[in-house]
């Protein structure tokens, strides 16, 4: 089965009112439905231009805006279930930090299917910013999901620098692996980028990386924001000979496309030059 996937190469902002922020979110998906995208794939910690709609002395706290950003969790979760189920489309949504009964801080990455299912993937692999500054923790479950297109799973960022969590998902029957990505330098963005191109050839399965870009210098905790969306491949016949399947232009937002059957990771692993 054929799909056409579009990785959000996806600008923080800033917002005077929640209003903004849902017609934003719509637009962005409008656009990628226009172009005949079913599944969308948003970055992570594209939540967190939602800080702003608190006031300096929240966003400019990372503390504050954890705490104040619980409040529009459930109008978060309503927005995309009701833009999945309009425009028929499968939609991982920008990861939100989001507080667990313990009282600890999870990134957790939502998706959402047009026939209103939906499930999380949480990070599994803090980076140090996260662990030692922003205190958030770590998942504990590494998931695989069932669509209608296939298996796939969820790295989210570094996560994606982990072989092991990838296998794992892949041996659950994911060949396609999804990865929502923040980095504030080239050479984070690099990391995450060989990451998932390794992920790629090593399970023989396509990646799909989506950037938060641009500056958001109110913002301590996502303030450079430096990337380029792509879906990635296995390096092997019937594939691009550098596993790129498609790639945006560094920092500019925009939607990256490209059509996919994940049968054909099946078939290169029966059938490859290597095995």
């Amino acid at each position: 089965m054929t799909i056409k996937i579009a990785s959000a190469q996806y600008d923080v902002g800033f917002f005077s009112d929640w209003q903004e922020f849902v017609d934003k979110a719509t637009r962005w998906v409008a656009e990628a439905s226009a172009n005949q995208a079913t599944l969308l794939v948003f970055p992570e910690y594209a939540s967190m231009e939602l800080a702003s709609l608190f006031g300096v002395e929240v966003y400019s706290s990372l503390s504050k805006q954890l705490t104040a950003l619980q409040t529009v969790l459930p109008d978060y979760i309503a927005l995309f279930t009701r833009l999945a189920a309009h425009y028929h489309c499968t939609i991982l949504a920008g990861s939100f930090p989001v507080k667990l009964a313990t009282g600890a801080y999870v990134n957790r990455a939502y998706w959402f299917m047009p026939d209103g299912r939906s499930d999380y993937q949480d990070k599994m692999i803090m980076t140090r910013f996260e662990n030692e500054i922003w205190l958030i923790s770590a998942g504990d479950t590494v998931k695989t999901f069932a669509a209608e297109f296939g298996s796939f799973a969820v790295n989210i960022c570094y996560d994606s620098e982990f072989p092991l969590l990838a296998r794992k998902q892949n041996e659950a029957g994911a060949s396609l692996i999804l990865v929502p990505s923040c980095t504030d330098t080239l050479a984070g963005y690099y990391r995450v980028r060989i990451g998932c191109q390794a992920r790629a050839l090593e399970n023989q399965c396509y990646v799909v990386q989506s950037c938060l870009v641009g500056h958001a210098p109110w913002s301590e905790a996502v303030d450079i924001n430096i990337g380029a969306s792509a879906i990635y491949t296995p390096v092997d016949k019937g594939f691009p000979d550098n596993g790129i399947l498609a790639i945006g232009e560094l920092n500019q937002p925009q939607w990256v496309y490209a059509e996919l059957d994940l049968a054909n990771c099946e078939r290169v692993r029966q059938q490859g030059q290597v095995f």
